[in-house]
């Protein structure tokens, strides 16, 4: 049975991080076709060399929301931080995304497999 107790102690072991929604940038729909694949291809090298660094937890695209085309947790709950991270990635450089940033809090034990 779970108590208020057990709740509370699970609590106390959370940890705070940052989400990021990757939306349409300014030059999603007039960005050069042949230039595309290889800023999609930076834009992927970049995010798995911030998860082998553990900078960045969850990643992958949004498949079902018009607005929204991917989602990211990071390992900090320092927004500016993870902005600076967000900010170098070559696809928002490009303007073929924006992002929204938003605080999170995770209980212990929570993961995807």
């Amino acid at each position: 049975m779970i108590t208020n107790d057990y709740v509370k102690a699970q609590v106390a072991k959370g940890k705070g991080y940052t989400i990021v929604f990757l939306t349409a940038g300014p030059h999603r729909h007039d960005y050069p076709q042949d230039k595309l694949e290889e800023n999609h291809w930076a834009h992927l090298r970049y995010l798995f060399s911030l998860k082998e660094e553990g900078k960045l937890l969850v990643n992958g695209p949004v498949t079902d929301h018009p607005g929204i085309f991917g989602m990211s947790i990071y390992a900090s709950s320092d927004k500016d931080e993870v902005r600076s991270y967000v900010e170098a990635d070559p696809a928002v450089q490009a303007g073929r995304f924006s992002y929204e940033i938003y605080s999170y809090f995770s209980m212990p034990g929570s993961a995807l497999s």
